[in-house]
């Protein structure tokens, strides 16, 4: 039996938080880790119904409902003053509060963190708990986590702090060493599959397979959306690669820079699975996510080499880190093609010779 309703998966560590509620020993600071959409933020807000009541309405501050998404991408156009002046969170439940990265950089704030402190000095409306969500802790800035960290330090008696992280090592040691960490695994096939068909998915198998083991993936998957980002993902690949000729990325990239809305971290972590699938064809193993590309992907492959594989890897991994600094898009995925390109044609052209 679950431990918590409609909650899929890492079965272990929905347990262990079920038995810290019987047990009435409950960690003042929790640190759920994993990959992004796995069921972290969700197992926090399920556990936090239990202790103060109302599901219903901690459900509402689901940062994947299309309302608080809204929200999200309004702030973005807001200057910074005013964003400061206006700290974001979510709080339908008055002793549930969820804190989300905010703004264009989508980064937790200090001026959020020091909310935080003053709220937590508050007793609870109803019970004897307040429950504090800062999802996606490893977006604080280093302002942010130093003063969220003096709250951790000594926390009011009725404060629980649940932080979310995609990985664990993005965090200050001092935040990690004062909290009792939970690590996710991603969801296997069968577990992902339970899931997809009790919610009612629709193009089950294509979620399955680009979902990886993540449920909140798999629901919020908009496969129309992701196949136009992936095509831009494999057009950078495959001019990276040597396979088609720069003038053809040139014509993907101004479509790319028109399109003001798109967000660069998004077509990054496809790049990510589309290079892993990439890696699994040259040592001849079946695709992972994108069997539905298999052709181009298998085209990339033939020209590229294990070097090949690590050097865009490490400049997907430069990306990321860039884009917390709001660099201009366009230009980064055109250094990043090129970064590809000449290593790529000359490896390509020397194992054509050898053979």
């Amino acid at each position: 039996m679950a431990a918590f309703p409609h909650f899929y998966g890492n079965n272990a560590i929905a347990q262990a938080l079920a038995q810290m509620i019987q047990r009435q020993k409950i960690s003042q600071t929790i640190l759920l880790a994993g990959p992004e959409g796995v069921g972290k933020a969700t197992l926090a807000r399920r556990f936090a119904a239990v202790l103060v009541g109302q599901p219903e309405k901690i459900e509402r501050d689901d940062l994947s409902l299309p309302a608080n998404l809204t929200i999200l991408d309004d702030r973005e156009k807001w200057t910074s003053e005013k964003r400061n002046d206006d700290p974001l969170l979510f709080s339908t439940h008055p002793d549930f509060t969820t804190f989300a990265p905010d703004g264009p950089l989508r980064q937790i704030t200090i001026q959020q963190m020091r909310y935080l402190r003053e709220l937590a000095q508050r007793k609870p409306l109803r019970g004897s708990h307040r429950v504090i969500l800062i999802d996606q802790l490893h977006r604080a800035n280093e302002q942010a986590a130093n003063s969220l960290l003096k709250l951790l330090e000594e926390p009011p008696e009725h404060v629980i702090v649940i932080a979310t992280a995609e990985n664990l090592y993005d965090l200050l040691p001092t935040i990690r060493s004062r909290s009792v960490v939970f690590q996710f695994r991603r969801l296997n096939e069968n577990e992902i599959a339970e899931f997809a068909r009790d919610r009612g998915l629709p193009d089950l198998e294509a979620r399955i397979a680009l979902g990886e083991g993540c449920p909140g993936t798999v629901a919020t998957l908009k496969l129309e959306v992701f196949r136009q980002r992936r095509e831009l993902v494999l057009a950078a690949l495959e001019c990276g690669a040597g396979v088609t000729p720069f003038g053809e990325w040139v014509r993907e990239s101004e479509g790319f820079s028109s399109r003001r809305s798109d967000k660069l971290d998004e077509y990054l972590k496809i790049a990510y699975t589309v290079l892993q699938d990439v890696l699994r064809a040259i040592c001849g193993q079946a695709l992972l996510a994108n069997r539905d590309a298999q052709e181009r992907i298998s085209r990339v492959a033939k020209h590229v080499t294990f070097s090949w594989i690590e050097l865009a890897v490490r400049k997907v991994d430069e990306l990321v880190e860039m884009v917390r600094r709001n660099i201009q898009k366009a230009s980064a995925l055109d250094a990043f093609v090129i970064s590809l390109r000449n290593p790529a044609v000359s490896e390509s052209t020397l194992r054509e010779w050898r053979t």
